[in-house]
């Protein structure tokens, strides 16, 4: 039996009133905190050893995490995690010193790392405007991105869309998996 339009919209209208529950797989950006660092550790190796989005050859551990996180902690830049409604880390974003000269103290370089499986999911855009937002909190007048300019084509287009510019290309900067690497550089003011 056919629904008539007065009972359709009288559907509509009681579902849109409907209050719905959060999802188990709703994503909360927060802060990360030490005991989120051996999930950033695994995402981070996976990427060592499967692309070239980083130039790192060797896998990082726990240690080196440690300390790159408490040195961001005590520069007061953010350091963010993606979690999952049932509590996995699907992704990680920090703020770190561009360079290690006093002049450049207010430019800064962004990274952003997801598990390969999150990818594609807009869980990169929660983590970059969260990146922007709180680097403008913390006087950040200028973030750089440095990009690897093989595998790395949903990055660009992620910086492009939040108004990073192309600055520069510099091609055979790195060697990883046999072959020459290069970088696009972007930038975006606050």
């Amino acid at each position: 039996m056919p629904i008539d339009s007065e009972s359709r919209w009288r559907m509509v209208r009681a579902l849109r009133n409907k209050q719905v529950a959060p999802a188990s797989d709703e994503i909360t950006i927060r802060p990360a905190v030490e005991t989120d660092l051996v999930q950033v550790l695994e995402i981070y190796n996976y990427y060592v050893a499967n692309s070239v989005v980083t130039f790192d050859i060797e896998k990082m551990s726990q240690a080196d995490w440690h300390t790159k996180f408490e040195y961001i902690k005590s520069l007061e830049l953010p350091f963010l995690v993606a979690q999952s409604g049932s509590g996995q880390v699907l992704g990680f974003a920090y703020l770190a010193p561009w360079r290690q000269k006093a002049a450049y103290r207010r430019t800064v370089e962004d990274s952003i790392y997801l598990r390969p499986a999150a990818t594609g999911k807009r869980i990169g855009t929660k983590l970059l405007a969260a990146l922007i937002e709180k680097g403008k909190a913390a006087g950040v007048k200028e973030i750089v991105a440095v990009i690897s300019d093989k595998g790395a084509e949903s990055s660009i287009a992620l910086h492009e869309s939040f108004g990073f510019t192309n600055q520069g290309h510099l091609g055979k900067v790195g060697f990883k998996f046999g072959r020459w690497l290069g970088t696009v550089l972007m930038q975006k003011s606050l």
